[in-house]
């Protein structure tokens, strides 16, 4: 069985985020600093994963919520950094999550008049994905959403 390497940092950001490593059957993890700014090396984790999967008709709607989950956590994360996970859950279903320290548990919100300024990103969430949730720890949560490649979303 071939052992899947990490995918390559681009020296763009003027922050040196942890190596991005394997975690697993398969699975890649990235720690980042809690900041917006984080986005894009979640987003080429998540671009780099998918194309060695052979799955780049997901990395569009993957990229979008990644970058959704990085702002949620960023906006309720507790500590300096989080950890991006993106995990092969089948041949062809993905999984990206942004792990913090948090407990405190998303909830999509639908304002009725339009003019909610906040949780817009979470509906983007729900619209793109198979299926989305959160996965508590005694400690904190992983928000995470799941693709897959002519799944419907339930």
């Amino acid at each position: 069985m071939a052992r899947e390497t990490a995918p390559p940092h681009s020296k763009a950001l003027s922050f040196e985020p942890a190596a991005s490593r394997s975690t697993g059957c398969p699975a890649y993890s990235q720690t980042l600093p809690r900041e917006p700014r984080s986005a894009i090396a979640a987003r080429r984790l998540v671009r780099a994963a998918l194309s060695l999967w052979g799955l780049e008709s997901l990395i569009d709607d993957a990229a979008l919520i990644i970058t959704e989950l990085i702002g949620h956590a960023v906006d309720h994360g507790r500590l300096s950094s989080i950890r991006v996970v993106v995990s092969r859950r089948s041949e062809e279903v993905v999984r990206v999550g942004v792990v913090d320290r948090s407990k405190i548990t998303p909830v999509l919100q639908v304002d009725a008049d339009g003019d909610q300024p906040s949780g817009l990103g979470l509906l983007l969430v729900h619209a793109l994905a198979a299926r989305w949730g959160t996965e508590s720890y005694r400690w904190g949560k992983q928000v995470w959403a799941e693709l897959g490649e002519g799944k419907p979303r339930e």
